[in-house]
């Protein structure tokens, strides 16, 4: 393809960045899917277990696959929600938390080498670009392109 597509640009590069992470999660027996749970929860007073899906863009069943492995791994240990019987809170055994502060540590490095090799404006037209991406995501402006464009052929935002 002479000319790559902006969704072909942004998976391929998802894509080096989740190998990337994956690669260096497998040294510690881990994944980039475990690094990214033990991010998204809270260090100290747990995080119910339904919240987890929707921070993470993960799918139930793939995260229900995910807290198992780590549980099993000893990262984490589910209690009952002391406020609502229905829920469980989902807390960071003392193991966890140290695999924490290794996904933190790992997660940091990336951005600090990025943020080493591209300059501040590169950077921030980068974030302002996928900000606008997901903007028109969220807002179903894609596929219903037709209601969203002015006479002069500019989509209004």
């Amino acid at each position: 393809m002479k000319d790559k597509t902006i969704d072909y640009v942004l998976r391929a590069t998802w894509q080096a960045v989740s190998r990337m992470y994956n690669e260096e999660a497998s040294k510690y027996g881990a994944t980039m899917a475990t690094g990214f749970a033990l991010l998204s929860m809270d260090k100290d007073k747990g995080t119910p277990s339904t919240s987890l899906g929707p921070k993470m863009g993960m799918e139930a069943t793939s995260l229900t696959r995910t807290l198992k492995s780590m549980e099993e791994k000893g990262l984490i240990i589910r209690k009952k929600n002391p406020e609502d019987g229905r829920g469980v809170l989902i807390y960071l055994t003392d193991f966890g938390k140290e695999k924490r502060e290794l996904s933190k540590s790992t997660v940091l490095k990336f951005n600090e080498t990025v943020k080493q090799n591209i300059s501040d404006e590169k950077l921030q037209h980068f974030l302002e670009v996928s900000e606008t991406i997901n903007e028109l995501i969220q807002e179903k402006n894609i596929f219903n392109i037709t209601e969203n464009i002015e006479n002069d052929g500019v989509i209004s935002l």
